[in-house]
């Protein structure tokens, strides 16, 4: 709870060799040449072909005050598989930042029970934001093995906006949405989380504190994204929610 320190769980992330790659590495100023090798490397690799495995990349904050949405956040996870497996077959990579210059990632994982078992491993800790680093990261794995999609779960945004509205540009170019799911109202972060999710083509939605239903309803909708494409998201809108609001608001 925030204010009060947390429990460990298991091992912390420090130790989680073999099950995330470590901390990711700074990010570096990119020239248009390397931008537009890039955008041609991605698309060579055709992530969004017909029977390609749809890969996801499911970021979340994990700074001291998000522990009750991490826990309800893994609970819900196995949700975004069951969605995709009515589909054909989805990909997640986790990223998560926390204390002091933390940012982490996973290797890819198709199996829900293993996801549950590394969150569960994971307590969240003080620090501020590093929302651009997650975006470093799915630009950088758009291009080595093709993402079809990003979403974020968080609830504050302390970054320079404009620095994290370039990386969200290239996504956009590469034609990578980014669903930004903002738990509470927190008008700095709406402003910088809408923007991310139109740069990219992606949608903003907010959701309760402690909104489990509504959370869950998120995560399915861009988990059926990510495995089927515009036209699966389309079909689930007509009895979801929360598919419904982020056709509503994708380009």
């Amino acid at each position: 709870m925030p204010g009060e320190p947390t429990k460990p769980r298991g091992r912390d992330a420090a130790s989680l060799q073999g099950e995330a790659s470590g901390t990711l590495p700074q990010a570096k100023t990119s020239t248009a040449d390397d931008i537009a090798a890039f955008v041609a490397r991605a698309r060579a690799m055709s992530p969004h072909a017909p029977g390609a495995k749809g890969r996801m990349i499911f970021a979340l904050d994990a700074t001291m005050s998000r522990q009750p949405t991490w826990d309800m956040a893994c609970a819900l996870q196995a949700d975004m598989f069951r969605e995709a497996a009515s589909l054909g077959s989805l990909d997640i990579r986790l990223v998560y930042y926390r204390g002091f210059n933390e940012c982490r990632a996973s290797s890819w994982i198709s199996d829900s029970t293993k996801l549950a078992g590394l969150m569960s491993k994971i307590d969240c800790r003080g620090g501020n934001t590093q929302i651009g680093k997650v975006l470093t990261e799915a630009r950088r794995e758009a291009a080595a093995s093709g993402v079809r999609a990003v979403v974020f779960v968080g609830d504050a945004m302390e970054e320079k906006v404009d620095e994290l509205c370039a990386k969200a540009g290239e996504l956009g170019m590469l034609k990578v949405p980014v669903f930004m799911f903002q738990e509470g109202h927190d008008a700095v972060a709406e402003q910088a989380f809408r923007e991310i999710a139109r740069l990219t083509g992606g949608a903003w939605c907010r959701f309760d504190p402690g909104a489990a239903a509504q959370l869950r309803e998120l995560l399915r909708a861009a988990a059926a994204y990510a495995a089927g494409g515009r036209e699966a998201l389309l079909k689930l809108a007509k009895t979801a929610s929360g598919a419904a609001l982020l056709i509503g608001q994708m380009k």
